[in-house]
């Protein structure tokens, strides 16, 4: 058994990033392309011997200890990078704010009394405050990509299945992705150097900007983005407007819902039935309502992104990318009500929903910011061409 190694007063504890109680250390390989780097892991992943928590005490205590340790985690392992802790998830995974009422929502660094975004929320918060360079989370509704933006970090979705989630508590299987953040886009580009399959970045040609999707987005936010976008322009060196979707998000949007939701349904609908755990109000009344959708719209859905994605992939061609928004808002603040996340939830998804349903790679980068408060770029690319991401996202460098 890997031990759980007491480490003091834990830097940032007052973040609450880590999950709570002593943390989890596991020293990597000797030498390495990571080593010297340290990492904190989502608490979806598996680490042997230890019990993976997933946001909910009901769940730690109703399962047993991991058998063997998630391969994003071996890997980062065996590339000399040190494990430091487990990270807070928003609870079983279902959320985009970075709640949690068993341990609380984890305090962006860059905006206290803004959310981190969730659900990968500790492990954005751990690396924006500085405590990691690097940590692993999950992506299924956008568990990358907000926190990304929210918190002025790097993150990646990656091409879905080009990271193994061998040892991933994952929610819906045809949607979640294992990704990673970085405070820094050389150490980006190096993570993704060990995760992700090998092959050359290929190139980039040209930049097809998603007017549709900036229209989602409030008017502060496409005002704010418009220098980064004009940045990634000239840095690919070409750059035309288009409407990615002509049916709507909104349309976009609601199909997802009808593929998501099943998915997540079915993986946690057994438990809650068997053990009858603590749960917050909004993540039972997802698992129940998704439980109660009809079987027709689903098969529709099922339809619709099978053509979407024949549309973007031809749309894209191996040399081509979407930049839009990451979100639409910005850090939305800690009080809101209990409707109101409904509402800001919903249209996070109007954007995160396109690489949901297509499958395809996505790069948040923190190019912008306004009041202090960060605003994120994201770049889609075509199915495998995260390397070709990492490599634009190396050559833009950091900051506003």
């Amino acid at each position: 058994m890997i031990p759980v190694l007491p480490d003091g007063p834990p830097a940032g504890a007052g973040l609450g990033a880590f999950v709570p109680g002593p943390r989890l250390i596991v020293d990597g390989a000797p030498d390495g392309p990571l080593a010297g780097l340290s990492f904190a892991a989502k608490d979806l992943f598996d680490v042997a011997g230890h019990v993976t928590g997933c946001g909910n005490p009901d769940w730690a205590a109703s399962h047993a200890a991991a058998a063997t340790t998630a391969a994003a985690v071996r890997c980062l392992l065996a590339a000399g990078a040190r494990l430091v802790g487990k990270t807070v998830t928003d609870e079983i995974s279902l959320g985009l704010l970075g709640r949690n009422r068993h341990v609380g929502a984890p305090v962006n660094p860059r905006a206290p009394d803004r959310y981190t975004g969730g659900s990968s929320s500790g492990s954005a918060a751990a690396v924006a405050a500085g405590l990691v360079p690097i940590a692993l989370g999950s992506d299924s509704g956008g568990s990358m990509r907000v926190p990304a933006s929210f918190c002025g970090i790097y993150g990646l979705r990656p091409t879905h299945g080009a990271i193994s989630v061998d040892g991933l508590m994952v929610q819906a299987p045809s949607f979640d992705t294992a990704g990673f953040f970085a405070a820094a886009p050389e150490a980006f580009a190096r993570v993704g150097d060990v995760l992700l399959p090998r092959g050359e970045p290929g190139t980039v040609d040209e930049v097809l900007v998603a007017d549709d999707a900036f229209a989602r987005a409030d008017a502060v936010v496409r005002e704010t983005l418009r220098p980064a976008v004009d940045r990634v322009a000239a840095v690919v060196g070409g750059s035309r407007s288009i409407g990615l979707a002509d049916e709507g998000l909104d349309v976009w949007n609601r199909h997802h819902v009808h593929l998501q939701h099943p998915e997540f349904a079915a993986t946690f609908a057994p438990w809650v039935d068997a053990v009858d755990p603590r749960l917050s109000f909004d993540v039972a009344a997802a698992i129940a309502t998704a439980r109660l959708l009809p079987e027709a719209p689903r098969r529709a859905a099922q339809l619709f992104r099978t053509e979407v994605r024949a549309r973007v992939d031809a749309l894209l061609n191996g040399r081509r990318i979407l930049c839009l928004p990451t979100t639409p808002i910005l850090p939305p603040r800690r009080d809101l009500t209990l409707a109101q996340t409904a509402t800001v939830g919903q249209r996070l998804v109007d954007l995160t929903c396109i690489a949901g349903m297509t499958g395809l790679p996505q790069v948040s980068l923190p190019l912008a910011e306004v009041r202090g408060l960060p605003v994120g770029l994201s770049l889609i690319g075509w199915r495998g061409g995260d390397r070709a991401l990492l490599e634009l996202a190396r050559r833009m460098g950091g900051g506003p």
